[in-house]
């Protein structure tokens, strides 16, 4: 995949263009479901199912070849379970979004996810229109969650590690974007609540990414959150 810039020697995917497909890899043990998300995303342009697998162990023997721009992971598979699974994703295709898909919200997964690199955490339960929405989201560089898991994100980064502010040179509207990214807010909602244009979220993503040595915006959150930076 092509590959527009490098953030701590990380490659970050090219902008997304209206006019390319979304490529989508679905991850999921359970049949009816892998079936209903591969249809959905077929019959909605401008996505593309391109992989489909049962478990992890087939994914990774075979997403390699024509990589897909976002992978949909469940986490329960049989075998190598999805957390370790999109861990190992991202060091091998590190360009390549991966979003847990999954009915856990407990923290302990959520924790997990978030190290191991997943750029989003959403629960099964989430309409296929907001499925939709995150992937074509996670195309552009974003990440999603569910709002139920930001909370306990929130929650988890405030008891885990007392605030200690750090110095840093984060400027007042990044520190604004983050804490709207906290509360779940995606591109185009933090752009109309900070009276900016799209492009000009997406440069301060990139600063903020390089700053707290972070790789997506779920990471970048706990990290906040962790130092203290936002409450």
């Amino acid at each position: 995949m092509p590959l527009h810039c490098k953030l701590n020697g990380e490659p970050v995917p090219k902008p997304f263009s209206p006019t390319e497909a979304i490529s989508v890899a679905i991850i999921e043990d359970q049949k009816e479901l892998r079936e209903g998300l591969s249809f959905l995303i077929d019959s909605t342009p401008p996505f593309e199912c391109r992989h489909v697998y049962a478990s992890m162990e087939e994914a990774l023997a075979g997403i390699g070849i024509n990589p897909p721009r976002v992978a949909l992971v469940d986490i329960g598979l049989p075998g190598l379970d999805g957390i370790e699974g999109v861990r190992i994703l991202r060091e091998r295709h590190p360009s390549m979004a991966a979003v847990l898909l999954t009915v856990f919200k407990d923290d302990d997964r959520i924790f997990q996810a978030i190290c191991a690199g997943a750029c989003g955490y959403l629960l099964k339960k989430t309409s296929p229109a907001r499925l939709l929405e995150a992937l074509k989201d996670l195309a552009e560089g974003g990440s999603v969650m569910s709002p139920e898991v930001a909370t306990r994100v929130m929650q988890l980064f405030r008891k885990s590690h007392p605030p200690r502010r750090q110095g840093t040179n984060l400027s007042p509207q990044e520190l604004r974007l983050l804490k709207l990214m906290m509360e779940g807010h995606q591109n185009k909602t933090a752009a109309a609540e900070m009276g900016i244009s799209a492009h000009t979220v997406n440069f301060h993503l990139r600063s903020i990414y390089e700053k707290l040595h972070a790789h997506s915006r779920s990471e970048a959150v706990a990290r906040a959150l962790r130092d203290g930076l936002i409450r």
